[in-house]
């Protein structure tokens, strides 16, 4: 039973290999972008719409309201870099259907270079909001001591992120692969089925912990209201 991805070589060349993981990653990525470009290619904005685009349409509105709901006032701003990581992460949970297909999510290095693109993603969205100075100064908040554990808690908050994920999709391949060698093949369907769903709940919180984190650097403090000194 194969526990990750890395695993499957389709070519090496000395210590420069050519796993599954690189491969089934970039063909997400092209599926993906080729299958935006399909369904965007003729948008329309008159009130005649197709069934496909006003789907479209209600899907990224949902998306829009979850993202101003978790705090970033311009969802819009944020869709772009939230709805990536949600349609990698749910079409590579959904795609395990396609037989001989491994989710790249299954390795720990594709949940590592997720994890770090929100790594950087939070500190160019809080200068864009905040500034240069004011982002860094917020690291030093309440008093410079806080330096170093908030550097920390940047971290562990990058692993936890990999971390988590990358255990949550495993794990459900590894119980759908122990079953299928103790019990009937019946059983096994079942539980891919709820696999499906595990990886869109993964993808859901992935996006949404990434936009938490977004959310508290973006945060822009205003200056508390002098009272009224005739009140």
């Amino acid at each position: 039973m194969r526990l990750s991805p890395d695993e499957i070589i389709f070519w090496q060349h000395g210590f420069i290999k050519l796993n599954a993981t690189v491969v089934f990653t970039w063909g997400l990525m092209l599926v993906l972008t080729a299958g935006s470009i399909r369904i965007t290619h003729k948008l329309s904005r008159d009130l005649n719409r197709s069934r496909w685009q006003n789907l479209l349409e209600i899907v990224v509105t949902g998306i829009e309201k979850q993202i101003e709901e978790v705090g970033l006032p311009q969802p819009r701003k944020y869709l772009g870099f939230l709805g990536t990581l949600f349609l990698f992460v749910a079409s590579a949970s959904l795609s395990t259907v396609i037989p001989g297909y491994e989710p790249p999510t299954g390795s720990l290095s594709t949940t590592a270079a997720l994890a770090l693109c929100v790594f950087v993603a939070v500190p160019l969205f809080g200068i864009e909001e905040q500034g240069v100075g004011s982002y860094f100064k917020s690291y030093m908040e309440p008093t410079f001591i806080m330096l170093p554990f908030n550097i920390i808690s940047e971290i562990s908050r990058t692993l936890a992120l990999a971390v988590r994920l990358f255990g949550n999709m495993m794990s459900g391949t590894m119980i759908i692969g122990i079953l299928l060698t103790i019990t009937p093949f019946l059983f096994p369907i079942v539980m891919a089925m709820l696999g499906l769903l595990t990886g869109m709940v993964q993808a859901y919180i992935f996006s949404i912990l990434a936009a938490v984190y977004i959310a508290a650097a973006a945060r822009v403090k205003t200056p508390r209201p002098e009272p009224d000194s005739d009140g």
